[in-house]
């Protein structure tokens, strides 16, 4: 039976494009929305930060570096945040009602930079119990790590929790777990497998 239902944060309770912000950045800087792209990935920045390794400040200042701009602070963050759009995916009423019957917990690679601006902006995260982040714990999916941080936040055992994420290979690291795990496909798609692990919707 399932006891706790385990989300993905991006492309599963809202909407993701990271070229969005690679094209304010792109112009801003003066290159192009590929330039800007290749330039962060082989970086590897992006992981940095998501796994907790360095402070918001640091990663302003090292990416605008990398990109040869020099915003404010404040310029940077909303460039970083912009890659958020369209609203969220999964309402927050269906959320909601689940949370009535079951205990939640937001499980999902992201960054200090990130989830603190969109916490206050995103009404759903408020009918979580817990919350996994990988930029808290120093851990990204699919990482045994952070599914264990989640399962001992869950309060129930692996195959007791529900978890749906966009990605993959994330859902494979949740299933080597023992976590029920299903590709999130869309809110119609998501209802009918939470209804077929017995989950009342």
């Amino acid at each position: 039976m399932v006891k706790a239902l385990l989300f993905d944060l991006g492309r599963v309770l809202v909407n993701v494009d990271f070229d969005m912000g690679y094209s304010r950045m792109a112009a801003l800087s003066g290159l192009t929305l590929e330039e800007v792209r290749d330039r962060l990935q082989a970086s590897r920045l992006g992981y940095a930060f998501e796994s907790g390794l360095m402070p918001s400040s640091e990663f302003a200042s090292r990416v605008s570096e990398l990109m040869g701009v020099s915003p404010s602070f404040e310029e940077f963050a909303e460039i970083w945040y912009s890659v958020f759009h369209e609203g969220p995916l999964v309402p927050e009423e269906f959320i909601a009602g689940l949370h009535d019957r079951y205990r939640l917990v937001l499980l999902s690679n992201t960054n200090a930079l990130h989830y603190e601006m969109l916490e206050p902006r995103l009404p759903v995260l408020k009918h979580f119990d817990a919350f996994t982040l990988s930029y808290k714990l120093g851990s990204q999916k699919p990482a045994p790590a952070i599914y264990r941080d989640a399962i001992v936040k869950a309060g129930c055992e692996p195959g007791e929790c529900f978890y749906t994420d966009d990605v993959a290979e994330y859902i494979d690291g949740a299933r080597a777990a023992g976590i029920q795990a299903v590709q999130f496909r869309g809110l119609g798609r998501l209802g009918a497998d939470l209804r077929a692990a017995g989950v009342v919707v």
